[in-house]
């Protein structure tokens, strides 16, 4: 079994960046994966993830509620393996504190795993409804999905 490193980013690591934590750790028992996430904006640091990001989790028998929000950092693109981020926008962040082409190969759109070069964004549902953070679940739970099986491969 591979070992992997995995970073899931947004922006402020309070909705879709710690919900993909919370899956891909979820579903990565007993695999030497470890998981992080961490936000392009410094908005929040420190904080739990929002409310309703820990409520969808817990519905789905997820307890993200030893995560704090963090900003991203530039080690960071030399520490994991994989960096996923959420939209073009975060993308865009990320690469930008990219030193050299291997940082730059770590970066892609998570909804890429599960639907090749299509570049979806996972909208961000924090001013949205609580059916928009069950959208964002469902969409990271198959992207996670996705990521796994490419991990074990």
């Amino acid at each position: 079994m591979k070992t992997a490193n995995v970073l899931m980013v947004c922006l402020g690591n309070i909705c879709r960046s710690p919900l993909a934590e919370g899956i891909l750790k979820s579903k990565s028992n007993g695999l030497n994966i470890m998981v992080d996430s961490a936000g392009t904006g410094a908005y929040h640091v420190g904080n739990l993830p929002d409310a309703r990001s820990i409520l969808v989790a817990k519905q789905h028998g997820i307890d993200i509620t030893d995560q704090r929000a963090r900003k991203l950092e530039a080690s960071d693109l030399d520490a994991f393996d994989f960096i996923y981020a959420m939209d073009e926008s975060n993308y865009r962040n990320i690469l930008m504190l990219a030193k050299n082409e291997a940082q730059k190969r770590k970066v892609s759109m998570i909804m890429n795993e599960v639907v090749e070069g299509s570049d979806i964004s996972v909208p961000d549902p924090y001013y949205g409804g609580d059916q928009g953070f069950e959208n964002v679940y469902q969409m990271l739970d198959s992207a996670c999905d996705a990521i796994l099986a490419k991990i074990k491969q």
